[in-house]
């Protein structure tokens, strides 16, 4: 008895090739478009990891200002599961932010002056999407618009971030319509004003930490604290490359450089909530 062929296992598992036009993997993810993104101005090979590190990081920007207005919106609307997980999540995203130093880290001078000249007047504090991200964080501050005047899309954007809640007025505002004794003056204030240090506040979480060790408000409370424990670290880490690749020198921009970044470092995120703690 003869035995007859079987089919090539690989042939039936094989993937559909033949499509008309792009992949749907390029119609979705525009792969193209991100991988020609990059354009080096030095001849210097660094520049190329520099630039497309920076990249990536304006992305990383963009998901968690998403995730954080969707918590702000949830919790504008009383619904604490939407925030926390859209809190959690962004936990997950900050940590692969701060890790995108990673390539930066242990640059030399020498390495980085090799295409410093070609930033220009650059500078990542003249991120929009990151301006965006610390006024949700409650660090706001008009003048930080001034340089995006001659861009009125970006301009009109970072306007408006600037005059709405931030993530922790939200929060707070949410703790008042539970009951909890939020000042008024707080609740109240202008939101287009950075938030400072309320012994009001400190007082309520001082409550909510005293509570239920299984709370939810604890939950939330904790969820915070981890995003601003990595934005903490974002900072420092930002610091700590920027030591090492220029020292003490002025910064692109004409930025204090480190005395700079050192100012911000010294800054917790969600004051209260660090503060609290003693009091437990």
């Amino acid at each position: 008895m003869s035995q007859q062929p079987v089919p090539h296992q690989a042939e039936s598992d094989a993937p559909n090739l033949d499509f008309d036009g792009t992949t749907p993997y390029e119609d979705y993810v525009q792969a193209s478009v991100l991988t020609h993104l990059q354009h080096p101005l030095s001849d210097d090979p660094g520049e190329m990891v520099f630039l497309v590190t920076t990249q990536v990081m304006e992305l990383w920007f963009t998901v968690i200002v998403h995730e954080w207005q969707t918590a702000a919106r949830a919790l504008r609307e009383d619904d604490l599961p939407t925030a926390m997980a859209a809190l959690q999540r962004s936990a997950y995203e900050l940590e692969s932010l701060n890790a995108s130093w990673t390539p930066l880290a242990h640059l030399t001078p020498g390495q980085f002056n090799a295409y410093r000249s070609a930033l220009g007047e650059g500078s990542g504090f003249q991120s929009a999407m990151y301006r965006r991200l610390e006024f949700l964080l409650g660090e706001k501050s008009a003048s930080m618009l001034v340089p995006h005047r001659g861009a009125p899309r970006v301009h009109a954007e970072l306007e408006k971030a600037l005059t709405e809640p931030s993530l922790y007025d939200e929060v707070l505002r949410h703790l008042a319509r539970r009951g909890l004794a939020v000042p008024a003056a707080v609740l109240d204030r202008d939101p287009a004003l950075r938030h400072e240090p309320d012994p009001g506040v400190e007082r309520v979480w001082e409550e909510i930490y005293s509570g239920p060790r299984d709370g939810e408000l604890i939950r939330l409370g904790e969820a915070l604290t981890e995003v601003a424990e990595l934005v903490w670290r974002w900072r420092n880490d930002h610091l700590v490359a920027t030591r090492r690749a220029m020292g003490s020198k002025t910064g692109t921009g004409g930025s204090a450089g480190v005395a700079w970044l050192e100012k911000r470092a010294a800054k917790n995120v969600f004051p209260e909530l660090w503060t609290a703690r003693s009091h437990v």
